[in-house]
Order: structure tokens, then sequence, then C-alpha cells
């Protein structure tokens, strides 16, 4: 899946956002990019789930 985040604005936050979707998910790949504010996600959890991590952390997502 790829998601549009909200406020991934650099390094930090992009790891911020791998932390919390491997939470979920530890064995997650994950492909954060700060410059399009999007992540790609390779995962058996669900968008729900990832998404509702992301905006427990303060990264609110939408699927692209």
């Amino acid at each position: 899946m790829e998601l549009r985040i909200e406020g991934m604005t650099c390094g930090g936050c992009a790891r911020s956002v791998t932390k919390a979707i491997q939470g979920v998910d530890p064995d997650a790949k994950v492909e954060p990019n700060p410059a399009t504010r999007k992540v790609k996600v390779e995962t058996t959890a669900s968008a729900a789930q990832v998404e509702q991590a992301l905006a427990k952390a303060g990264y609110p997502a939408t699927t692209t």
C-alpha cells in the first residue's frame, strides 16, 4: 500500500513513521519518502491498522 503522511518532512519523521508501522507489524517493509510525504508499505496488517498507528504517533495518513 502507499500512504500520504501529514507532517512527515524530515528523516526523523520518517524514522518515527517507520517505527509506528513496525509497531503493528515488526516484519513490515517500510519505504518512507519525506520529499513526497509518502510511504510505501508491504505488510500483513490492514490499512486501517496502519493508519490508526500512524495517527496515534501524530502522523495522520490517507491511502493514495
